[in-house]
């Protein structure tokens, strides 16, 4: 069955000073109040999900901090955290080095080959989330593979007799560090998506809205890097019926494709077999806006079967990091309307597949752009092109990963 077929059929921004205290200010953990500053604040040990119940019940204070650390899921199921209707308008925001993974040894399977993984994605963003829900500066990693099983410790998103809303395949398999489904649009702000993997498609995002696309997820100044999948979409899937804008990202070491002949053959789904996908895959009846992004080191850089997408001052530079298994050569843009493919820079072994892309408007066999070691471009001639870090960078975002 063709994939893009199965997928229709299945179809506080700014964070205040205000907003932190010291450490031997901790309230009780299970404090049901946001502190004085109107702030829910979350430390190591601690649970953001409570934190997000908490200011889902409070009419007025939306602001959960969570301080710096790393925070692991305590068991089993399909998300760490999760935000479906009743935590819509939620800003999520990390203070400092905030790591959220999927993985914990001491509760994961060792016989498993998703240990040491024990959810499906590290956060949810359910149908009823708007764009006043906001998740801001968090590194996620560690998604393995793992998939769920019923019974779950708890449902992520509400019961409904909406055919549309049905669970399904993609709904448990793809989205590796963050899953969107359905009617969801939320603010993805200044995140890394790094070292994560599926069993399916979405290694980093999967955006499944399933026809409720007249809003965009929004993903600005995140970092995608060394997220892998068998299929489609190593850094970012928009499947079906969805819309994204990307905006000042960069996409880098992201591996699609390693197990297509697989997935044929397990789940009956096939997908551009000659050339395989990109770390950014956009399916029939979607659309993107992506502007000022940077594509480097991918097993290809984007494939879009979408309508009406834009590229605007991107690079895709050497997207070559296949490893052979397919019978075609790397590409760095797959697209099927390239009307507004606009001031794009692209070189590698083969820039534009469907030969579309028009060559008075984007730079084909484009300089070498001299990237520092956080990505961006050093050439003078690619001022205002492509990716650059935003805010106060963490060290962690160059080369030695």
């Amino acid at each position: 069955m063709n994939l893009g077929y199965t997928l229709l059929l299945w179809g506080c921004v700014a964070l205040t000073s205000g907003c932190y205290r010291g450490r031997d200010q901790l309230p009780d953990p299970l404090s049901s109040r946001a502190d004085n500053d109107g702030c829910y604040h979350v430390y190591p040990g601690e649970d953001i999900q409570q934190a997000l119940e908490a200011a889902a019940r409070d009419p007025q204070h939306k602001t959960v901090i969570v301080h710096e650390g790393v925070y692991r899921p305590a068991q089993p199921g399909q998300a760490l955290i999760f935000f479906n209707s009743r935590h819509d308008g939620i800003s999520l925001i990390a203070d400092g080095d905030v790591t959220l993974t999927a993985a914990n040894p001491a509760v994961a399977d060792p016989a498993e080959e998703s240990y040491p993984a024990v959810v499906n994605h590290i956060v949810y963003f359910g149908h009823g989330v708007s764009e006043k829900t906001v998740m801001r500066g968090f590194k996620l990693t560690g998604a393995n593979g793992f998939v769920s099983r019923p019974p779950a410790p708890e449902a992520i998103e509400p019961a409904t007799t909406l055919p549309q809303l049905a669970p399904a395949l993609f709904f448990y398999m793809d989205g590796g560090a963050i899953k969107v489904f359905a009617r969801s649009r939320p603010q993805l702000l200044d995140l890394e998506i790094v070292n994560n993997a599926t069993r399916l498609c979405g290694g980093g995002i999967s955006i499944e809205q399933r026809g409720y696309q007249e809003d965009a997820v929004l993903i600005k100044d995140c970092v995608f890097r060394n997220n892998r999948c068998p299929a489609t979409g190593s850094a970012v899937d928009v499947l079906s019926g969805s819309s994204a804008v990307i905006v000042n990202c960069l996409f880098v070491g992201n591996i699609s494709n390693t197990g297509m002949d697989e997935v044929a053959r397990e789940w009956g789904l096939r997908y551009h077999p000659e050339h395989g996908s990109g770390a950014l895959t956009v399916f029939p009846g979607s659309r993107v806006e992506v502007r000022r992004c940077t594509f480097t080191g991918n097993w290809n850089g984007a494939d879009d079967a979408g309508e009406s997408s834009v590229y605007a001052d991107c690079i895709f530079w050497k997207n070559t990091a296949g490893d052979g298994s397919r019978p075609g050569r790397p590409y760095e843009l797959d697209i099927l309307d390239a009307s507004n493919v606009e001031n794009c820079w692209l070189n590698g072994e083969i820039e534009d597949l469907r030969s579309v892309i028009d060559p008075a408007k984007n730079t084909l066999q484009a300089p070498n752009p001299h990237f520092d070691k956080f990505y961006q471009p050093r050439a003078e001639e690619y001022e205002g092109i492509g990716y650059r870090r935003s805010g106060q960078p963490r060290e962690s975002a160059g080369t030695g990963w």
